[in-house]
């Protein structure tokens, strides 16, 4: 039995090795890597350099565009023919801004628009002017 209390003995006068938390290690390294780049940063610290004299920045001309294109508009000409009758949309919309500036008393400057119905049953043409003034008259 003597033995036993001597190897207990042994056991309980053995130093103590604490181990240190992860989180503490993990600290040291992160100090450590910022102690090192902080060092290397001051290595590396740029020189200040003498100002060099810019070459003034010429402007580059944008290239000229070519013009578009243009699709040919085609050109028509329309007629209507009854009773012996024939109107053009030229002739039509003549007689429309007759009837704006004499019949409705507007100014000519202010017709802008016009919408026509011809009906030849009725020989009337129907108009829209500017999107407000709705009438009719007759040819």
């Amino acid at each position: 039995m003597a033995r036993k209390k001597v190897s207990e003995e042994v056991v309980t006068k053995a130093p103590v090795v604490e181990e240190a938390p992860k989180a503490e290690v993990k600290e040291t390294v992160t100090e450590k890597k910022t102690r090192t780049r902080k060092a290397a940063a001051k290595a590396e610290a740029p020189v200040a350099e003498a100002p060099v004299a810019e070459e003034p920045v010429k402007a580059k001309k944008a290239p000229a565009k070519r013009a578009a294109k243009k699709s040919a508009e085609v050109k028509a000409a329309v007629s209507v023919q009854f009773s012996g009758k024939e109107y053009t949309t030229e002739k039509l919309v003549e007689i429309a801004k007759d009837v704006w500036q004499y019949d409705l008393g507007r100014k000519p400057e202010d017709f802008q628009s016009v919408e026509l119905y011809v009906k030849t049953e009725e020989s009337a043409v129907y108009y829209v002017i500017n999107g407000e003034t709705a009438g009719s008259f007759a040819i």
